[in-house]
């Protein structure tokens, strides 16, 4: 049996198959990526009432974070009426950008600017970090534009960009936004640590004391110098 599959394949009976199998495969699995892809149509719908306030389509915080964001934001909710909402996604949609991802979604669940008015939504794209924020016209009397770009951009990244640290950036966010929509002093963004100031153990120039390096160098070129000379004349002396 083994020889005849061999006699085919000299023959190049089974060459023909084996590529179409390979073809087929590379198509199927170049079709099924886009299926790894979310789209607006599969975010899960919100009711009037719904007091869903994080929704993880992929799975990157841990279940005391997630029970953490629901109490501060439920208990948000229950004090001032402004609802936040946090979304992960993993992966858009071709031709789909965070931001009119965000937008479409947003108006899903939230279709009359009644509906909207006391709504913020926190969108992350956790493939590439594009994150986006939307937020209804009542809401933006205390969440302005610049800070609730700064928010997504700055709050939320900044754990993210120190090594994708998704529990961090959300409990950064919602303590922020939950001050901020509390009435209080917008806290502002953690600032980045751009300049490590390191305390060196090592003496600086100045603190160098240039004489002693000197006589330090002048002795071992001294020491260089003479000890082989001495071994030479010490080794002389004794052949004679």
């Amino acid at each position: 049996m083994i020889q005849h599959l061999k006699t085919r394949l000299n023959r190049g009976q089974l060459l023909p198959g084996f590529i179409i199998s390979l073809v087929l495969t590379i198509l199927v699995s170049f079709w099924a990526t886009p299926a790894l892809a979310t789209g607006v149509y599969q975010v899960p719908a919100l009711s009037g009432t719904d007091e869903t306030w994080v929704v993880e389509m992929d799975d990157v915080l841990s279940r005391s974070t997630e029970g953490r964001l629901n109490n501060t934001l439920s208990d948000l909710a229950k004090k001032t009426g402004y609802e936040v909402r946090f979304l992960t996604v993993h992966r858009l949609d071709y031709g789909e950008t965070i931001d009119t991802f965000t937008e479409k979604v947003f108006q899903k669940w939230f279709p009359t600017p009644e509906s909207a008015a006391n709504q913020i939504l926190l969108v992350l794209d956790t493939v590439t970090n594009n994150s986006a924020i939307q937020t209804g016209e009542k809401a933006q009397s205390l969440l302005t534009d610049d800070i609730a770009e700064s928010v997504a951009q700055d709050t939320l990244k900044y754990p993210l960009r120190k090594g994708n640290k998704y529990n961090e950036a959300f409990i950064a966010a919602s303590d922020r936004l939950a001050t901020i929509l509390s009435g209080k002093p917008d806290p502002g963004a953690r600032k980045e640590e751009d300049n490590i100031n390191v305390e060196s153990t090592f003496k600086s120039a100045e603190e160098t004391n240039d004489t002693s390096a000197t006589i330090i160098v002048v002795v071992l070129l001294v020491v260089a110098t003479v000890v082989p000379m001495a071994t030479y004349y010490y080794f002389q002396a004794n052949r004679s």
